[in-house]
């Protein structure tokens, strides 16, 4: 499946599907005559192939695909999957990374070493990779929607500053960007040669806290951190406007967004006093953050820095390269870290890996019976609203216990070349190039 430019599933390899009155077995109907890059034909046994190799231990998407009991070929064209308990964000993981198919030849062919050499069915296939440099795409002649891709060739070049690229794209070294500066947002907004798409973002930004460190174990002082912290003077200052301050795990893309549970609070210093005197730290303490190299992730320390002042808190900035930073929280090595989200479709993609007792991503050691309760019943219900209730008690929850401080949602910012057409930007901020053509 994908999604549509409002979010919604969509049918794509996968061309229509049915549930289960018990929510537990998904039946899909494949697309017809599809063929992998290699040749080889795509069908169930490839699906199954697929959804079998993304729940081995080793693959990344096996969180994703925890609730898979079995993958089932009823005909060449028909798979079921069988979940061993209901699991509503299936669908959506499907328009995701685990939807992705990969031809089953190539990766027993290639072992280890099919990512130097993907192969899937898209509407452009593999030429060349230069590590670090950039990757060649070329049109997929016999892609199954006739008619597409509408252009021949694609160019992906690696720039790591969005300075850099915008120069490119001024000077027409490339055609579109997917960094652009946040100084130079409003600069663009009319002119003749470049275009901007500025939209919200699925993600979030924040701070992290490590709950083993001695520090952070009362959760009043978390409290108290967090009610001085102006993440609207962050989103002006550090993000140039181009950001919403927030203060939840939903962005405004999210169909279980609820603005009252995001709307930051009032900055309260007297409030946070009281909280560190009741934890014995009216004296205050210093601690040290984590964070990496990015220009908008050292401003925003820096101004969490100056309003921590105000309750007699001393925090330290430490630079690091992102593996560093990554490496360092997963094994506990922190005190506090700056870290965010890309962002997912389903509400559960923000919350389950992060704040379940046991989530692949909960870096801050966080634990609560009601939260795991919580987060485990959002999965399991079919109705949308009632979901959406769900999430609600898991904000509540969460900033009363604040393992993370939520700071802001990043905007999904795009430069064009005005020679580009066809460009539809998605929720989930990838780049969908089927319809792009340059005049």
């Amino acid at each position: 499946m994908d999604l549509d430019s409002k979010g919604n599933i969509i049918p794509m390899l996968a061309e229509k599907w049915e549930i289960s009155p018990d929510g537990k077995t998904y039946t899909f109907h494949l697309k017809k005559g599809v063929k992998f890059h290699d040749g080889t034909e795509f069908n169930a046994e490839a699906v199954k192939f697929n959804l079998d190799r993304d729940r081995q231990k080793n693959s990344n998407r096996k969180g994703e695909l925890s609730a898979v009991a079995e993958v089932k070929v009823v005909d060449p064209l028909t798979v079921q999957i069988v979940l061993s308990k209901p699991y509503a964000p299936l669908l959506s993981q499907l328009t995701d990374r685990a939807g992705m198919m990969v031809s089953p030849a190539a990766v027993k062919k290639d072992g280890d070493k099919f990512q130097n050499n993907p192969v899937g069915t898209g509407p452009y296939k593999f030429q060349e990779r230069k590590k670090g440099n950039q990757l060649v795409l070329v049109k997929n002649p016999d892609y199954w929607k006739k008619g597409y891709p509408k252009t021949e060739k694609l160019i992906f070049k690696i720039m790591t500053d969005s300075n850099v690229a915008l120069v490119n794209l001024k000077s027409g070294q490339v055609d579109m960007t997917n960094r652009f500066p946040l100084n130079e947002v409003s600069k663009y907004a009319s002119d003749s040669k470049i275009g901007i798409v500025n939209q919200p973002g699925p993600g979030f930004k924040g701070i992290m806290f490590n709950l083993k460190d001695p520090a952070f174990q009362d959760k009043r002082v978390r409290q108290a951190i967090d009610k001085v912290i102006d993440r609207e003077a962050i989103v002006k200052v550090a993000l140039f406007g181009v950001g919403t301050p927030g203060r939840s795990a939903l962005s405004p893309t999210s169909w279980a967004y609820d603005a009252t549970m995001d709307k930051p609070q009032a900055v309260d210093v007297e409030g946070a006093k009281k909280l560190l005197a009741a934890a014995g730290k009216e004296n205050g303490f210093s601690f040290t953050i984590l964070t990496d190299s990015d220009p908008v992730s050292q401003q925003a320390c820096q101004l969490i820095q100056k309003q921590l002042k105000a309750i007699n808190i001393d925090m330290k900035i430490q630079k690091q390269d992102f593996g560093t930073l990554l490496d360092r929280t997963q094994k506990g090595d922190f005190q506090m870290a700056y870290m965010g989200w890309s962002g997912r479709t389903d509400p559960d993609g923000n919350f389950y890996s992060w704040v379940y007792s046991e989530g692949t991503d909960n870096f801050m050691k966080y634990s609560n019976p009601e939260m795991d309760q919580l987060l485990e019943e959002g999965r399991s219900l079919t109705d949308q609203g009632a979901r959406k209730e769900v999430y609600k008690k898991v904000m509540q929850k969460l900033n009363e216990d604040v393992p993370y401080i939520y700071l802001y949602h990043e905007n999904n910012v795009f430069g064009l070349s005005k020679a580009v057409k066809g460009f539809t930007p998605i929720p989930d901020g990838m780049i969908r190039t089927l319809d792009m053509t340059k005049e």
